[in-house]
C-alpha cells in the first residue's frame, strides 16, 4: 500500500466517518482522530485484551545469556525498527552489550539488514523472519526487553503481551502506546524519533 493511497483513504475514512459512531481501542487514539476531524463525543473507548492464562512469565524465570531487546511485529518502515538498530548501534559504541531481535517479516527487512551492516552492528541484530505463535510467546518471556518505536499505534497490544510475560517495554511517547506503557512501571516512554534518549532508556532498563 503507498503512502499516497493511505492518505487517501484517510482523508475517505475522516469524511465518512465525521458524524457516525466510532470505536477507538485507546483515549489518545480518540483524541488523534478529533484532531483529524471527528466528534470525540461520538467516539467510544474500548482497549484491546489479551489472554493472561497464555500470557505469563516464564515458568523458571529464564532470560537469554546475553542481554536482548526485542521487536515483534510488521517489517514496515513506519514501525520505526530503524530507530531501534541506531540505538543498538550507539550502545555498542559506548561498550554496553544488548541483541536486538526482529521478529516479523515485511518489505522493510532488507533496508534495515543494510542499515544494521553500515553501522556495524550486523552481529547485534538477528532478524528471525516470520514467528509462530509459541516462539513469540518464547520470546516474550526470555527477552530482557520488547520495544515498539512507531510514531502512531491504535494500541500497544504487544506491550501488553510482553508486560504479562514480566517483560518490560520501551515504547514511543505516541498516541496509543503512551496508554499502553505505565511509564516508570511497566516500561518507559521516549519521545519519537529521539535515538539518544532511546539508547539511554535501554541502557538503564539493563542496568
Amino acid at each position: 500500500m503507498t503512502t499516497s493511497f493511505r492518505r487517501r483513504a484517510r482523508f475517505f475514512l475522516t469524511a465518512c466517518s465525521r458524524t457516525a459512531p466510532t470505536i477507538a481501542v485507546s483515549a489518545s487514539t480518540r483524541e488523534d482522530l478529533g484532531r483529524r476531524g471527528l466528534d470525540t463525543n461520538r467516539i467510544e473507548v474500548i482497549p484491546n485484551g489479551i489472554d493472561l492464562e497464555h500470557y505469563t512469565p516464564h515458568p523458571e524465570g529464564l532470560r537469554t545469556p546475553e542481554p536482548s531487546l526485542l521487536f515483534l511485529g510488521r517489517l514496515k518502515k513506519y514501525k520505526g525498527v530503524e530507530l531501534l538498530v541506531r540505538a543498538v548501534a550507539v550502545l555498542a559504541s559506548e561498550g554496553v552489550q544488548v541483541t536486538l531481535r526482529v521478529g516479523g517479516s515485511g518489505n522493510d527487512r532488507a533496508r534495515l539488514e543494510k542499515i544494521a551492516l553500515d553501522l556495524g552492528v550486523k552481529d547485534r541484530v538477528h532478524f528471525l523472519g516470520f514467528v509462530k505463535e509459541e516462539e513469540k510467546l518464547e520470546l516474550f518471556r526470555t527477552s530482557w526487553l520488547h520495544a515498539l518505536t512507531s510514531p502512531n499505534e491504535g494500541w500497544g497490544i504487544s506491550i501488553m503481551e510482553a508486560s504479562a510475560c514480566g517483560t518490560p517495554s520501551i515504547a514511543s511517547d505516541a498516541p496509543g502506546l503512551r496508554e499502553s506503557v505505565v511509564d516508570g512501571e511497566t516500561g518507559l516512554l521516549v519521545p519519537h524519533g529521539d535515538v539518544r534518549t532511546l539508547a539511554n532508556s535501554i541502557a538503564s532498563l539493563l542496568e
